[in-house]
């Protein structure tokens, strides 16, 4: 008869292919029980939103299938979203695992239109998911979902967000008369008020926050930086040079600041012809590749060029929540699969790192003991 060993040692030859790690050891086999040639246990993934989940599934499936003398086998899958900053450091946001800060070195790249699409596709796949419209001027987030008239209470000193479309909402923008009053502020008022969103909001569990920052590299991303750890920086540009040469300068700016940078998509990226599906390069091609190139960060995906991402932005109606079979929401949910595949390698690194300083930790104190008793 097959024993527990046996299983375990098939199951190892499953690896991750985002993590380079095999399935056993990164504890992603739960509750495993073998009875008579009975085996049931769970698969449990670093994320519901993982690219390769489907394919991790089958490997094991497979594995399993190797081995003679099993009557049944029952797996169950379940996904996990691991924490890609340190927590322990974070006594103030103790409940949200990874935060991302999206962020781009120019204005009109169509940011706040990728960051709303990828919260809503990681949403759909199960996530715990919210999002923070971080541009105090120009808050736009609440135009994009239809939520002009919205507001946020105020319950036991904490901001409750918004609930919409599955996703946790703060904005400035749902304060009153901000549509049409320009927000007359110094960057230190600015840094205090995103404090507030970050920290006085109750944002319950979530696996992934989402911060819609402001262009540019000024008192905003600075302070997300610098006030607590985040998981890391998501880039948006365009393909022509002046974006993307613009968006170095964001990429150089967390760098310094020992903030990792998750990766950059490409928004507008082509134009494909609806009677010819030719694709067509309106604004220049390549420019997140260089990016991606020069500072070897991942390329995440691009976005094309779409009519319906537009109008969807402006009516209120993301396209990720009105044509979901669309190939532009394909290439959003693709994207979001990478961030989130990415987001789960910085915390295997963390894990690594944290596990590594606690063994060290561990050995200098017995160092210590031994040479106070010798």
């Amino acid at each position: 008869m097959v024993a527990i060993d046996q299983v375990l040692e098939k199951l190892s030859t499953v690896i991750d292919p985002d993590l380079k790690k095999d399935i056993v050891s990164m504890g992603m086999i739960k509750d495993l029980e073998l009875n008579d040639g009975n085996l049931k246990f769970t698969l449990e993934l670093t994320t519901p939103a993982c690219p390769f989940n489907v394919e991790i599934e089958d490997d094991v499936r497979k594995v399993i299938a190797e081995l003679s003398d099993l009557k049944n086998f029952d797996l169950n899958v379940t996904a996990k979203v691991m924490e890609g900053r340190s927590l322990e450091a974070d006594t103030q946001m103790a409940t949200v695992k990874n935060i991302i800060g999206v962020a781009s070195g120019k204005g009109g790249v169509g940011k706040s239109t990728v960051s709303l699409n990828l919260a809503l596709a990681l949403s759909q796949t199960g996530a715990k998911v919210g999002l923070l419209d971080a541009d105090i001027y120009g808050p736009s987030i609440p135009l994009m979902l239809g939520m002009e008239d919205g507001s946020m209470e105020v319950e036991d000193n904490k901001l409750q967000p918004a609930d919409v479309n599955g996703l946790k909402v703060v904005s400035f923008g749902f304060f009153a008369d901000q549509s049409k009053q320009a927000a007359i502020y110094r960057g230190p008022i600015i840094s205090g008020i995103l404090k507030q969103f970050l920290v006085d909001t109750n944002w319950s569990e979530l696996d992934y926050l989402i911060v819609d920052l402001p262009p540019g590299t000024g008192d905003i991303p600075l302070t997300l930086a610098q006030t607590i750890p985040i998981t890391g920086i998501l880039v948006i540009t365009t393909p022509q040079d002046v974006a993307s040469n613009v968006a170095v300068k964001a990429v150089s700016m967390f760098e310094k600041l020992n903030v990792p940078i998750i990766g950059v998509i490409e928004n507008m990226s082509h134009f494909v012809c609806p009677n010819c599906d030719d694709k067509h390069y309106i604004f220049g091609n390549g420019g997140a590749k260089k990016i991606s190139e020069q500072f070897k960060i991942p390329f995440l995906g691009e976005i094309p060029l779409n009519y319906g991402i537009m109008s969807g932005s402006d009516s209120g109606k993301p396209i990720m929540s009105t044509n979901t079979d669309s190939p532009s929401a394909e290439a959003f949910r693709a994207s979001a699969k990478n961030v989130a595949a990415q987001c789960s390698i910085i915390a295997s690194n963390l894990q690594e790192e944290m596990e590594s300083e606690s063994g060290d930790s561990e050995s200098s104190n017995e160092d210590s003991t031994n040479n106070g008793t010798s």
